[in-house]
C-alpha cells in the first residue's frame, strides 16, 4: 500500500473515532474508552508520519515554503500531543473532558485537511510511485510494530479516573 493511502485510512479511522466521542454526552462512560483509542491511534500514526514521511519530505524540499510546510505539520504534531497529555489526566470523563476531546477534534480535522492537501500534494511531487509504495511498505511495518506494543496499545488501563474539584 503506498503512503498516502495508508495515512489517508488512518484519517479515517481516527476522524470516525472522534465522531463517535463528540455525539457522548459528558459523563458517557465511553468517552473515556474513546480517548483510550483515539491516543493510541493519533501516538502512532504521528510516530511514523514524523520517523518516516515527513524527514523524507523535508530532505527533498527544494524550496523554502516546501519546508516551512513540513515543519508546520510537525508543529501541528506538538500540539495534538498536548492534547492528548490533556485526555490522559486521569479526570472524569466530564464538561471539560469532553471540550478538550472537541478542541482535540477540531485541531486533528484542521491538520489532516492541510496534510492531505499541502503535504501530499508535496510527496506526489517529490516521490515517484515506487517511492511512495516503499515508504508506505514501511510505515505499515513500523506501524504493526507499534500497534503491538504495549506502551501504544489502547488495551493499556489509564489511571482510575477521580474527580477534579473545579
Amino acid at each position: 500500500m503506498d503512503v498516502l493511502t495508508l495515512l489517508k485510512n488512518d484519517h479515517k479511522t481516527v476522524g470516525t473515532l472522534l465522531d463517535r466521542a463528540k455525539r457522548c454526552d459528558p459523563g458517557d462512560g465511553r468517552l473515556t474508552d474513546l480517548a483510550d483509542e483515539i491516543e493510541s491511534a493519533l501516538t502512532v500514526h504521528a510516530a511514523i508520519e514524523e520517523k518516516y514521511f515527513y524527514p523524507t519530505l523535508r530532505d527533498r524540499a527544494e524550496e523554502s515554503d516546501e519546508a516551512v510546510d513540513v515543519f508546520e505539520a510537525y508543529t501541528e504534531h506538538e500540539l495534538i500531543k498536548k492534547l492528548i497529555a490533556l485526555l490522559k489526566s486521569g479526570r472524569q470523563p466530564d464538561e471539560q473532558f469532553k471540550a478538550e476531546v472537541q478542541v482535540l477534534a477540531e485541531n486533528v480535522t484542521h491538520h489532516v485537511k492541510e496534510e492531505e492537501s499541502t503535504i501530499f500534494e508535496l510527496a506526489r511531487q517529490m516521490l515517484d510511485a515506487e517511492e511512495l509504495e516503499e515508504l508506505g511498505t514501511q510505515m505499515q511495518a513500523a506501524k504493526s510494530r507499534l500497534m503491538r506494543s504495549p506502551r501504544t496499545s489502547s488495551s493499556k488501563k489509564r489511571p482510575s479516573r477521580r474527580k477534579t474539584a473545579r
